[in-house]
């Protein structure tokens, strides 16, 4: 299905880009679940959430796609005082593409969340709310202080993570640069996920990959990160997890780190990846839930030089 659509079409379809939190008719349809996709910049803006020429983004427009192929809406956002909104509760799940301190206008000077609707997001999962974090979403709300240097990066801090981070399950420490696109071979820890149904581990595949830290040691790996052969610092340790879901109370978590290049956004196997998440955390698709960090990944842990 072509992910190019009119800024009309796009609206009809149930997506909200930029400020606006009106609401397009149809967004709550009957029968079907609605998806809420929020990618404020307030640290770094990456080209797959950028507004071009008024157009929505390449991640609105891949998981509008994906909606329609599953069966649910989806609305778009950068306004961060749709977590205030009374229709904020009418979700099934949220996905973010986001980065740094999401209370800031920061980068993209998009309306901030307020301190309390950071915890009405935070509470809304764990009382049931599906939330899908991409990419990015770990480098968001970093814990504090997060220095210019990074140093804190560098630090584990377990139950002392941000609020937001222990839910999500990780924390973005850093990245390589020289390359900063690099292939890698995903080994694939839960071959019955959904959207992994045929695909035979490892994938090679080709990102900027994320070196996290601070795992929730309650998750349940689905794709691990072969770190032998790859070049930079950031890598200089064991495999770790790429991709996971955990629950949070009665919400259902799915994160995976892939999703930085464009190119990514129409590769069947990572399409096939997210969509599989996004149905499972609003409940149209069974996973398992065994939790394998320490098979899959026994070196977790370890945190990479600086």
């Amino acid at each position: 299905m072509s992910r190019e659509f009119t800024r009309r079409q796009f609206i009809e379809m149930g997506a909200v880009a930029g400020l606006s939190l009106a609401l397009p008719s149809g967004a709550w349809a009957a029968g079907k679940k609605s998806v809420l996709v929020f990618t404020k910049s307030s640290g770094f803006e990456h080209d797959v959430v950028k507004l071009k020429d008024g157009q929505p983004s390449i991640v609105d427009n891949a998981i509008t796609s994906l909606g329609q192929q599953h069966g649910f809406n989806v609305t778009a956002s950068k306004d961060g005082t749709i977590f205030d909104s009374p229709d904020f509760h009418k979700y099934a799940a949220v996905v973010f593409f986001t980065t740094g301190d999401l209370t800031t206008a920061g980068t993209d000077k998009n309306p901030p969340m307020s301190p309390a609707g950071k915890q009405k997001f935070l509470d809304a999962i764990h009382g049931g709310m599906g939330f899908v974090g991409i990419h990015a979403a770990t480098d968001t709300f970093h814990t504090q202080p997060d220095p210019q240097d990074n140093s804190n990066r560098y630090a584990a801090h377990g139950e002392q993570s941000d609020p937001y981070l222990r839910v999500l399950g990780g924390e973005f420490i850093t990245h390589g640069s020289s390359p900063r696109l690099q292939d890698t071979n995903l080994v694939v820890d839960d071959p019955k996920f959904p959207g992994l149904e045929g695909v035979s581990s490892p994938v090679k595949f080709n990102d900027e990959w994320y070196s996290l830290k601070d795992f929730r040691t309650d998750m349940h790996v689905i794709l691990t990160l072969d770190t032998k052969g790859m070049t930079g610092k950031p890598y200089e340790r064991p495999p770790y997890p790429m991709t996971w879901a955990r629950m949070e109370g009665k919400g259902r978590v799915f994160y995976t780190a892939i999703g930085d290049r464009p190119e990514n956004w129409s590769s069947p196997f990572f399409l096939n990846l997210l969509g599989g998440g996004i149905r499972w955390t609003i409940g149209d698709a069974k996973a398992s839930l065994t939790q394998n960090i320490k098979q899959a990944a026994p070196g977790y842990a370890e945190i990479p030089p600086k």
